[in-house]
């Protein structure tokens, strides 16, 4: 029988794939950001328990701006560089409404799953 390591961080990873889209766009939906801003925001919001790597980052904003979910610009921060900051459209705004009230409906559903017990039936 093979030997998994730890398969927790690829499932993570898995879950969080779901998931991206929801995340940035309630990031931005708080203020404009740039790609490095937007994955310390996540980590920050989460705890520190969410890790988005650059890898998944930044074909999801490329897919969410050809979508027209998010529009960028080119901007100086904070250290002086240019670096380009997403902004939420209305269409993003409709999106990151629809997709939480998604979510809001899916989490429920577990929960129901795994705090229920059906009648006439035992956990072994």
């Amino acid at each position: 029988m093979p030997r998994h390591s730890d398969p927790a961080p690829s499932r993570d990873a898995a879950l969080l794939q779901g998931t991206l889209d929801l995340l940035i766009l309630r990031i931005v939906a708080l203020e404009p950001l740039h790609g490095y801003g937007i994955v310390r925001r996540i980590e920050q919001m989460s705890g520190e328990a969410l890790q988005i790597r650059q890898g998944s980052l930044y074909p999801a904003l490329y897919r969410m701006e050809q979508r027209g979910l998010l529009t960028a610009g080119w901007k100086t921060n904070d250290s002086g560089k240019e670096a380009k900051y997403y902004r939420l459209t209305k269409a993003g705004r409709q999106a990151l409404a629809e997709e939480t009230e998604g979510w809001k409906r899916l989490r429920t559903a577990i929960d129901l799953v795994l705090e229920g017990h059906l009648p006439g039936y035992e956990e072994v």
